[in-house]
């Protein structure tokens, strides 16, 4: 993907995680989706985009299978989705998503993180409303007008769209996302790039120890195993 879209696409940064860490966040996550709306991908779009997204993230097909696996016995485990919002160094402002089977252990687990750098956690609405939840996707195969014309026949809302030599990018509301996927996959679309998530209305550009505790603060986030993304509007540096 180009230097282009990344770009635009900084003002959303996730939790860099090591492989391991990664494929049991997404276990956990294909298991719950499995769990609640079925193992069969055709009835269960948000699966499918699940899946999708795993495999681009190389995560093995056993990872999958089990998972997917799992969710189709009887009993097992229940995981709640619940986020947490807060404040930390410098200015910089975090959504915490996580599935956990333990609130009370994962909400000490989650303060811990902030209060170790000095930072704390939010009442709900506290940070969510400094985000938008956006859907981004990259395509090839259409131009402009064609996008445009195909997603309002589908009564999609589209805020904005470019072009340049790698292709179409799309900016829509995040919970049109399965809606966008399915528009351009009926219609044979190339999909390069495709996501939703929470992007930050304003960034903020820390220095110094500002930016050392909050490579701290995401460190210890990354840690939680409860943790399945953190989205924080904090500018990063080059390596």
């Amino acid at each position: 993907m180009g230097r282009k879209f990344e770009v635009r696409k900084e003002a959303m940064q996730k939790t860099h995680l090591k492989r391991s860490k990664l494929y049991a966040r997404y276990g956990k996550a294909i298991y719950m989706r499995a769990k609640e709306g079925g193992a069969n991908v055709e009835t269960n779009h948000a699966l499918k985009h699940l899946l999708e997204r795993a495999k681009r993230d190389d995560v093995p097909n056993d990872v999958i299978e089990r998972n997917l696996k799992k969710a189709q016995e009887k009993g097992g485990e229940d995981f709640e989705a619940v986020r947490y919002e807060g404040f930390g160094p410098g200015g910089s402002a975090f959504l915490v998503d996580v599935l956990t089977d333990n609130v009370n252990r994962t909400v000490s687990d989650i303060r811990y993180c902030f209060t170790k750098v000095g930072s704390k956690i939010g009442v709900k609405g506290s940070v969510e409303h400094m985000y938008d939840h956006l859907s981004k996707l990259q395509i090839r195969g259409m131009d402009e007008e064609e996008v445009l014309e195909v997603l309002l026949n589908e009564d999609i809302d589209v805020y904005d769209i470019e072009t340049d030599d790698e292709g179409v990018f799309i900016t829509a509301a995040g919970t049109a996302h399965d809606a966008i996927e399915k528009t351009f996959r009926e219609h044979n679309v190339d999909i390069l790039y495709s996501d939703s998530g929470w992007y930050a209305k304003n960034t903020v550009e820390l220095d110094g120890d500002d930016y050392k505790l909050f490579e701290k603060l995401m460190a210890h986030l990354n840690d939680v195993d409860d943790v399945q993304a953190v989205y924080h509007n904090v500018e990063l540096k080059d390596d």
